[in-house]
């Protein structure tokens, strides 16, 4: 396994430094903005030959999720969804990380009634699906579907949830995301489910329990990491996290060193 990263507020802001920045620091592959994908192609083509450094996925940087209520939002966000994997193929990109919607409604905060029902959001969720699945098999990629908290979306929270999706839809450049952050609070046991969904886990995202750096709370990520090897993963470990501390800088390079530990 191999441990990447997304971007952070305190890592240089020309992509070439950047990228000779996180080589430098000890990451392995870089989870990147899609925006930033397709408005830098070129230069991030040049950055990876320069350094090594992979492009691992793209995670955001579309307007429009693959479950909005909104028709019109929809159809835009797979749109440009489209463009990042078609950017991804000329990279050699894994693939893109979506969840159903983030932040657009939950269960659990008034006002507590959706406006469409759940037939409703199988069917949008499981179109959006199907249409980046034939995208996705055309460019090479994968389609990372992402199960989110239950008081960031209301659709898709388990990591069964998202195993629906791909089965009963057949779709074959779909895989999971499990995300050890909302595993924590969805999941009865993170390493069950590790387990349990091993042959459809293509990604790892992972957090402490409360969504700074790894080794900042208490998630026990050995336990989790060797489980996965026991599952035979060998995809990346990617942080998605937010930085506590007076010294972010510092803070994450030791959050990197202590998931390389857990590792070993």
């Amino acid at each position: 396994m191999k441990i990447g990263t997304q971007n952070q507020l305190f890592f240089p802001e020309d992509i070439k430094e950047k990228f000779r920045y996180l080589k430098d620091i000890g990451f392995e592959g870089f989870e990147i903005d899609g925006k930033m994908l397709i408005n830098h192609l070129d230069e991030i083509k040049e950055a990876i030959a320069e350094t090594g450094l992979p492009v691992t996925t793209a995670c955001g940087g579309y307007d429009g999720w693959i479950g909005d209520f909104i028709e019109e939002r929809r159809v835009n966000g797979l749109a440009e969804i489209k463009q990042i994997l078609e950017a991804l193929k000329e990279i050699g990109g894994k693939g893109i990380v979506v969840p159903a919607a983030w932040g657009m409604f939950t269960y659990r905060l008034p006002p507590m009634t959706s406006p469409r029902s759940k037939t409703g959001d199988w069917k949008a969720v499981s179109e959006s699906l199907i249409y980046l699945n034939g995208i996705a098999a055309e460019t090479g990629t994968i389609i990372f579907l992402e199960p989110l908290n239950r008081y960031q979306d209301h659709m898709i929270n388990t990591l069964a949830d998202a195993r629906a999706y791909i089965e009963k839809n057949r779709l074959d450049h779909v895989k999971i995301i499990a995300d050890f952050y909302h595993m924590n609070i969805e999941e009865d046991d993170i390493s069950h489910s590790l387990y349990t969904h091993k042959d459809l886990i293509g990604h790892i995202h992972v957090a402490d329990n409360h969504r700074y750096q790894p080794g900042s709370g208490s998630l026990n990520f050995r336990k989790q990491f060797n489980q996965l090897k026991q599952n035979g993963y060998e995809g990346y470990i990617t942080f998605e996290c937010r930085v506590r501390g007076d010294n972010p800088e510092g803070e994450y390079i030791k959050s990197l060193k202590y998931l390389r530990e857990a590792l070993s």
